[in-house]
């Protein structure tokens, strides 16, 4: 029984690895916003989740399906619900009956190594976070606006309504970052005192309005569970870079292209080590950040509508399960 949870669980992560190395492949287009990529990010992080889905002929696991990957139906007498496998080590399912005997131990075996790897990881995963958060949301709270940090008449706008008393200095960071999911907090680092903050302030707010770091650690989690696998790893990297040029993407939107140098120098004078299980101003590739942020251009309504649909057809197109 143990042996078959992990069975489907190397089904669901051969599935995902596949649905995101299409998305690896739309990544190359440099036209395509990252906020867009941004949100393709949940079809493979779903196939990890979820084992079972609805069976199109028009997706592409219906191609990988002609191609000799099995589809198996759910109940018997309704091919609605399917779930894929591509291993193909067994002769029947629900339970399963392996084709070969020497399966059956190989897959429990491979149960105790797999559950222990989640357990150890997220056991480390939440004792450093709880760690770092402790730590880093000691800092004095940012009530007023001291000299140089932000001009009188922006200070309402950045950090009034919800996110008033929300900001705070540390000691013990290297670089601006959103702290906390159900309740986020900005924290600065201290030696920012004498620097202009509108710019970093606007970027940490994009991220607590979309409930970044809870995106965080479902993409933390969904690695943990498929830990054995490299491409979740590489998907949690790449989900985060594309993070943060989602976020730059927006709040050049709001801000508007002719501030975009200006918010390109602050992020070069902010650059450092981003931690891990928050959303920093100062992370992913400076490099590449600088880069979109300069070629940054807004978008025409058509041409996000254009997006919308396109994304809606890859989401359909990968999430569902051969026919």
């Amino acid at each position: 029984m143990l042996g078959e949870v992990f069975y489907w669980v190397l089904n669901m992560s051969v599935t995902a690895s596949l649905a995101g190395a299409v998305l690896l492949l739309l990544r190359k287009i440099k036209k395509l916003p990252r906020r867009l990529v941004f949100i393709l990010w949940a079809v493979p992080f779903l196939r990890m989740w979820i084992p079972v889905s609805i069976g199109s002929q028009y997706g592409l696991m219906s191609l990988l399906k002609q191609a000799g990957m099995r589809t198996v139906t759910v109940y018997e007498g309704s091919e609605m619900l399917t779930m894929m496998n591509g291993i193909g080590a067994a002769e029947s399912y629900f339970p399963v009956v392996y084709k070969v005997n020497i399966l059956e131990n190989l897959f429990n075996g491979a149960f105790t190594v797999w559950l222990v790897g989640c357990v150890v990881l997220f056991g480390i995963l939440i004792f450093l976070y709880v760690g770092s958060k402790r730590e880093a949301c000691r800092g004095e709270r940012l009530e007023l606006p001291d000299d140089g940090m932000i001009a009188e008449d922006k200070w309402e706008a950045c950090c009034g309504g919800r996110f008033r008393g929300n900001i705070r200095l540390s000691e013990k960071i290297d670089s601006p970052a959103v702290y906390g999911i159900l309740h986020p907090q900005i924290v600065i680092p201290a030696s920012y005192r004498e620097k202009e903050l509108t710019y970093i302030l606007a970027h940490e707010k994009v991220h607590i309005s979309r409930r970044d770091n809870w995106w965080r650690l479902v993409a933390f989690a969904t690695a943990c569970l498929h830990w054995f696998n490299p491409f979740a790893w590489l998907f949690l990297k790449l989900f985060l870079e594309d993070m943060e040029l989602a976020c730059d993407e927006k709040v050049l939107a709001e801000l508007g292209e002719h501030e975009k140098k200006a918010y390109a120098l602050t992020l070069v004078e902010c650059a450092a080590d981003a931690p891990l299980f928050a959303s920093a101003f100062g992370g992913a590739k400076l490099h590449k950040r600088i880069c979109h942020i300069l070629s940054y251009k807004k978008i025409s309504i058509f041409s996000a509508v254009c997006f919308a649909l396109l994304a809606v057809g890859l989401a359909f197109t990968l999430l569902t399960n051969g026919a």
